[in-house]
């Protein structure tokens, strides 16, 4: 199953994905990733970090960050023939409610230089310049980013976002480090 391919030939991308759950997240943010490296590679992860959920003070508390791998994949089939068939395997059901509580979430925030506004896939994600648990690990995987489309630092971005809401999970982060990265 890893990415369809071994051959040397073959034409990776580069792509981002933001990770986060509130329900058991450690658990389900590990195995959301052992799912995910059966499909792609998985070459950087940024820290996670702790946040309150967004728009439901009585939710749990969410574990957010970004990896970044390389695949073959295009990205609607990486949007939704492996990352939405990950978030079904762990038993996210999605709902109209865009701030439901969810084992896994899985998004493509960002897929080589690709600029797409399709139906329900928008690249680079727009949630990129919105939450601070999306852009801050971005940026710590890439310091220097401009996102496509724009002229703007995704340093510019972080700037003008409140930062003190996220917390460093050391813990999580070391062992999704040491379990993907070698």
């Amino acid at each position: 199953m890893t990415d369809r391919t071994n051959a040397s030939s073959i034409i990776k991308n580069e792509a981002f994905i933001a990770v986060g759950s509130n329900i058991e997240p450690e658990t389900n943010v590990l195995q959301a990733l052992r799912i995910l490296a059966e499909y792609v590679t998985i070459t950087d992860i940024s820290n996670f970090y702790h946040s309150a959920a967004m728009e439901r003070p009585e939710q749990n508390d969410f574990i957010n960050g970004v990896i970044k791998i390389l695949t073959t994949y295009q990205p609607r089939e990486l949007k939704f023939d492996v990352l939405r068939k990950i978030e079904s395997q762990l038993g996210r059901i999605r709902t109209a409610d865009k701030h439901a509580a969810r084992t896994i979430d899985l998004d493509l925030i960002l897929y080589d230089k690709v600029i797409m506004n399709e139906d329900s896939l928008v690249l680079p994600d727009p949630s990129i310049c919105i939450y601070p648990f999306v852009a801050i690990p971005l940026l710590e995987l890439e310091p220097d980013m401009i996102l496509p489309g724009t002229r703007n630092p995704l340093s510019g971005i972080k700037a003008a976002m409140k930062i003190d809401i996220i917390q460093t999970q050391r813990e999580l982060t070391t062992l999704l480090r040491t379990t993907f990265l070698k």
